[in-house]
């Protein structure tokens, strides 16, 4: 009953799953690769010399070199405690363009 084998409890039971409250060196890092490489190819779309409406709102966002660093690792969220949270706190947040945030926040 108490050795390795135990059952464990149903409240403690399903997928665990272990996110840091905060971003390590190596994820920052990496966030800010994959905002400039986002940029790389948002500038190659613009030189390449064809407009569409994604490409007008995509040279709207700011750069990276652009964004204060509460911007680039951290997003908006009614609910949290200061109104922010960690960008890896949402879910496929290396897909979404989170750049922007509401006025004052």
């Amino acid at each position: 009953m108490f050795g390795a084998f135990r059952p464990t409890n149903v409240n403690l039971g399903g997928l665990l799953w272990k996110t840091p409250w905060k971003l390590s060196v190596t994820r920052k890092a990496n966030v800010r690769s994959r905002l400039k490489k986002v940029d790389a190819v948002i500038e190659a779309v613009r030189a390449s010399g064809m407009e569409c409406g994604a490409l007008t709102r995509a040279l709207e966002l700011p750069k990276e070199h652009e964004m204060p660093a509460k911007d680039k690792y951290t997003v908006f969220s009614p609910n949290a405690k200061g109104y922010r949270k960690g960008i890896h706190k949402v879910p496929k947040w290396t897909r979404l363009t989170l750049r922007t945030n509401p006025k004052g926040f």
